[in-house]
């Protein structure tokens, strides 16, 4: 009856898998819109922006989770948080370094606030209106640093994709050892885990699409897109028919 009534999956394995996925498609979706597609930053940040406060909209209006929604907005809003941190970048002209401290205050924050109302930042307790926008807002502030973290050792620090992938990969792999072996914080954990697994997938997709000479395997944007796209729907799918289950054998188990 908990998970039925909260708007946000259970955190399994899946669930990093398809993060992981959508984070990594949101970067080298973003870059195909603003560059191949010839939009620009700020037509494709408006149009993009648009978009997602329409998905937002659908998902408050489910009042529970459902599976394809939900991951549609998650890859909406990897996409608007990478395309805000470029637009501070590009646009503004706002150093990365300026940006990761201006989205960790943001986030904090946000953390701090959401546990002064809420009393809790449990995403197993999402099932109000206000803890869901709490929710939103703090994955799109990690979008937006994750980002910035990531292009801030990736090109200002000069440690290119694949070393800045290594060094998240290790970091996500502390916290984890952390979570299982020392019992660290579960809230704490899982928020460290998702903040680190942006830039993680933002390496992934820059190494993936972009040419040899910049790095990367020249696979460009659009097949890396459409290859996690798929990966994505298929994972969804699953996670569709697997949580529709679960739903019918906890009406089945529960007394009437």
């Amino acid at each position: 009856m908990r998970q039925a009534l909260n708007r946000v999956p259970r955190v399994t394995v899946d669930f990093w898998l398809i993060k992981l996925m959508a984070v990594t498609m949101g970067e080298t979706a973003a870059d195909y819109l603003a560059v191949n597609m010839g939009l620009g930053l700020t037509a494709t940040s408006v149009i993009m922006t648009a978009i997602l406060a329409g998905a937002i909209v659908l998902q408050f209006l489910q009042k529970r989770y459902v599976p394809w929604i939900y991951w549609w907005v998650v890859v909406l809003v990897s996409i608007v948080g990478t395309l805000v941190t470029d637009n501070l970048t590009d646009n503004f002209g706002v150093p990365l370094k300026v940006s990761t401290i201006a989205f960790s205050v943001g986030l904090i924050l946000t953390f701090i606030v959401w546990k002064a109302r809420e009393g809790t930042l449990s995403i197993h307790s999402i099932t109000t209106d206000r803890r869901e926008a709490f929710y939103w807002l703090a994955i799109l502030l990690t979008f937006a640093l994750g980002t910035a973290i990531g292009d801030l050792l990736a090109e200002v620090f000069g440690f290119g994709y694949v070393t800045t992938g290594l060094i998240f990969l290790g970091v996500i792999c502390v916290v984890t050892f952390t979570y299982y072996a020392l019992n660290a914080s579960a809230v704490l954990s899982f928020w460290l885990a998702y903040i680190f697994t942006r830039p993680l997938g933002a390496s992934l997709g820059d190494y993936l699409s972009q040419p040899v000479e910049y790095g990367g395997l020249g696979l460009g944007t659009v097949y890396t897109s459409l290859l996690f796209l798929i990966v994505i729907a298929v994972t969804v799918v699953y996670m569709t028919i697997r949580y529709e289950a679960e739903l019918t054998e906890g009406q089945e188990e529960w007394p009437a």
